[in-house]
């Protein structure tokens, strides 16, 4: 509903209007939240009850599981609930509150794969200083700071977003409520705050997805001196790490490095890197690191059949 003055709700054109379209969304999009929930769920509970949770890399995978499944909660059960209604509305409030909770516990994903980068690199290229370096004083600060790094993304965001005036059209072409459609939305030039709005986030993206290169790229080189066995190990740990860094990475850069502009397909990829991912992450950690998978494997001998030893 418009007042004169201000925008108390904005219209969700949602990702299709058909009908029976909209029926199809609800049951995969359902679908993906519980895979994605029961995966990082299952993944953070494994950690705990296993004895390598006191592995610094265990560690921080159980954080960006934790991550993983609050970013799924932000955008998808209203997708989910929204596709069941023709008319798909935000309160203002909740549509900034949205807004607030997509950059900070996407930011917060950012730094923490960051960190887990530099996990590997210390594990890999100075094993013997690996437990003095990585000390739990360390990982404690490096999660904190990954957390805090989010929130303080989000905050910038808010602080810029929340006195613009919104007073005409609120109809917003998205599943979501995200800056760069906004924007588009204000009643004033927000030209300048668009280019805020890619150097912000979209340079935050790039410089992390840089940093990453150079600790993999230096990694890679350093296995020249590791022996056969060294090397497939110390690969099929970086592959999975790589594989969830360009998922993350490479469609926040596509959509935030570019003038603020809207595009067809930016809704395909604002599922992708929304729900997607945060549903693969999970998926690829476990199917590639035989650890897990035969912690997982364990955990369900122990509840599934507990008199099978």
């Amino acid at each position: 509903m418009v007042n004169q003055n201000n925008v108390t709700e904005f219209v969700l054109l949602g990702l299709t209007e058909s009908p029976r379209m909209q029926k199809i969304v609800f049951a995969v999009f359902l679908l993906i939240y519980i895979i994605s929930m029961v995966g990082n769920v299952l993944i953070l509970l494994i950690i705990i009850v296993s004895p390598f949770r006191k592995s610094p890399m265990y560690f921080f995978l159980a954080h960006l599981s934790v991550i993983d499944a609050c970013y799924s909660s932000v955008n998808n059960p209203k997708l989910i609930a929204d596709s069941l209604h023709k008319k798909k509305t935000s309160l203002f409030n909740t549509c900034m509150t949205q807004v607030f909770a997509e950059h900070f516990i996407g930011g917060a994903e950012i730094t923490l794969l960051t960190v887990m980068a530099y996990d590997r690199y210390v594990a890999i290229c100075k094993p013997l200083h690996y437990a003095a370096i990585m000390n739990w004083r360390l990982c404690n600060l490096l999660v904190g700071l990954s957390w805090v790094g989010g929130l303080l993304h989000g905050a910038i965001q808010m602080f810029f977003i929340l006195p613009l005036p919104f007073c005409g059209p609120n109809v917003v072409d998205n599943f979501m409520c995200d800056l760069i459609p906004l924007l588009q939305l204000a009643c004033t030039d927000t030209h300048i705050l668009g280019l805020f709005v890619a150097a912000n986030s979209g340079f935050m993206c790039l410089l992390n997805f840089l940093l990453l290169l150079v600790s993999y790229a230096s990694i890679l080189f350093s296995l020249k001196t590791h022996s056969a066995e060294g090397r497939q190990k110390a690969l099929s740990t970086c592959v999975s790490h790589i594989m969830v860094v360009v998922l993350s990475f490479v469609p926040c850069i596509f959509v935030y490095m570019r003038p603020p502009t809207t595009l067809p397909i930016d809704k395909a990829i604002a599922v992708f890197y929304t729900m997607i991912t945060p549903m693969l992450n999970p998926l690829i950690y476990s199917l590639r690191n035989a650890q897990i998978k035969n912690a997982i494997r364990r955990f369900f001998i122990r509840k599934v059949l507990p008199g099978d030893k």
